[in-house]
C-alpha cells in the first residue's frame, strides 16, 4: 500500500470514527442471569480493530460557501431554507446517489429552479432550491458543502455466536464538521493491522495508527448513538471463542475491571481498569466513568487513545459494557457505555 493512500486511511479513521472529545468532556435489561433455570445470555468479548467503508444515505450537509454574482454575495442553499445537518435525499422526485449524483442533477438544471426533499431532525421537509451559473463558466452551483461517504476503524466489543453477529465502538459514527450521525446507506467491514499508537497526553489525545487489510470481512447494517452494528463472513482467525455472560446495568459495580484491546502487538490483551461515577439510568454512551490503573497500557499508551472505542470491559467474569470516550484532559480516565445499551439496537440480529 502506497505511503499516501496509508495516510489518508489513517485520517480518515481518526477523524470519522472518534467521538468528539469533551472537557466533562430507556434500553430494557438484557441478558446476565434471569429468572431461576433461565439461563444467562453469552456472547463472545471482541477487543481487535475493524475498519468501516461506507456510503451515506443521501448527502448530509456541512456547510455553506456563497457565490459571487454581479459584484454581490449570494447563496442559493441558504434562501431555500437549507441548515448545516439537513440530509439531502431527493431532487424533483428522483434519489441522490451520492454527492457527484447531486452535482450532476444540479448541472442538468440549467438554472431552472429545483424541488428538493430533505430530512431535518427526522422530519421529512420539501423547498425550492433555484442554483446559479458558476463564475467559472462551468455549470451551477448552490453554494453547498456535503459530505456523502467515509472510512475509518474501532474496536470491535463483542461477536454473537452462531450468526456472526457484532458491535463495536460504543457510540456512533459522527460528521467532524456537523457532529451528527453520518446516515449510513452501506458499509463494508475490513481487518486492521495496527501499526503504531501516538501516546495521548494532556490537551492532546492519543490514537491508534493503522492500516486496512485488503477485501471485506463483512458488512455494516447499523450506526447509532450507542454503536455500530453489522455481521462478519466468518469469525477472525485467533480471535478466542470463550463466551462471556451479559452483565446487567443493576450488577455492574464500582472497583476493579478490565479492558480487553489490541496494540502495536496486534494481539488482543486484558488490562486493569477501574470504574466509578456509575449512572444506571443512561440511556446513550456516557454510562460510568472508566479510569486506566495498569502500568503497562499507561506506559504504551498514556491512557484511552482515539481507536479504543468499543474495547470490551469485563467484570467479575461478565461482559459489563465497552469504553466509549476519553477525558481531553487526562486521558488515563474517560466513559464506558452498558453493553444492554448496544444490544438494544441489534434487534434481529441477536437470534
Amino acid at each position: 500500500m502506497k505511503k499516501s493512500t496509508k495516510r489518508l486511511l489513517f485520517l480518515l479513521a481518526f477523524l470519522l470514527l472518534c467521538s468528539p472529545l469533551s472537557l466533562i468532556a430507556s434500553a430494557a435489561p438484557i441478558g446476565g442471569q434471569g429468572n431461576a433455570g433461565t439461563p444467562a445470555i453469552e456472547h463472545i468479548p471482541g477487543g481487535i480493530p475493524f475498519g468501516v467503508k461506507f456510503t451515506t444515505d443521501g448527502v448530509l450537509i456541512v456547510g455553506f460557501c456563497d457565490i459571487e454574482q454581479h459584484g454581490t454575495q449570494s447563496n442559493p442553499a441558504r434562501a431555500a431554507g437549507l441548515k448545516v445537518k439537513d440530509i439531502l435525499t431527493h431532487i424533483n422526485d428522483q434519489t441522490i446517489a451520492s454527492a457527484a449524483d447531486l452535482t450532476d442533477k444540479i448541472n442538468a438544471s440549467n438554472g431552472k429552479p429545483l424541488t428538493v426533499r430533505y430530512t431535518r431532525g427526522g422530519t421529512t421537509e420539501t423547498t425550492t432550491l433555484t442554483p446559479l451559473p458558476d463564475p467559472s463558466g462551468q455549470g451551477y452551483k448552490t453554494g453547498l458543502y456535503v459530505r456523502d461517504s467515509g472510512a475509518g476503524i474501532g474496536t470491535v466489543t463483542f461477536f454473537v455466536p452462531g450468526n456472526n453477529a457484532f458491535a463495536g465502538l460504543g457510540h456512533g459514527i459522527c460528521d467532524t464538521d456537523t457532529g451528527e450521525l453520518m446516515p449510513l446507506h452501506r458499509g463494508n467491514v475490513t481487518e486492521v493491522t495496527i501499526s503504531g499508537i501516538n501516546r495521548g497526553v494532556a490537551g492532546s489525545p492519543g490514537e491508534l495508527r493503522g492500516y486496512f487489510g485488503t477485501g471485506k470481512c463483512g458488512t455494516l447494517l447499523g450506526n447509532t448513538a450507542c454503536g455500530v452494528y453489522g455481521l462478519y463472513t466468518a469469525l477472525p482467525e485467533g480471535l478466542p471463542k470463550q463466551t462471556y455472560p451479559i452483565a446487567t446495568r443493576k450488577e455492574l459495580h464500582e472497583g476493579e475491571a478490565s479492558v480487553l484491546c489490541t496494540l502495536s502487538s496486534n494481539e488482543r490483551k486484558s488490562y486493569a481498569i477501574r470504574i466509578s461515577a456509575i449512572d444506571r439510568d443512561a440511556k446513550g454512551s456516557k454510562c460510568f466513568t472508566v479510569h486506566i490503573t495498569d502500568p503497562a497500557l499507561l506506559q504504551e499508551t498514556g491512557g484511552i487513545v482515539q481507536g479504543m472505542s468499543g474495547s470490551p470491559i469485563i467484570q467479575d467474569g461478565k461482559l459489563v459494557g465497552a469504553v466509549t470516550h476519553v477525558l481531553i484532559n487526562n486521558p488515563a480516565v474517560g466513559y464506558g457505555i452498558f453493553v444492554e445499551n448496544m444490544l438494544s439496537q441489534m434487534g434481529e440480529l441477536l437470534g
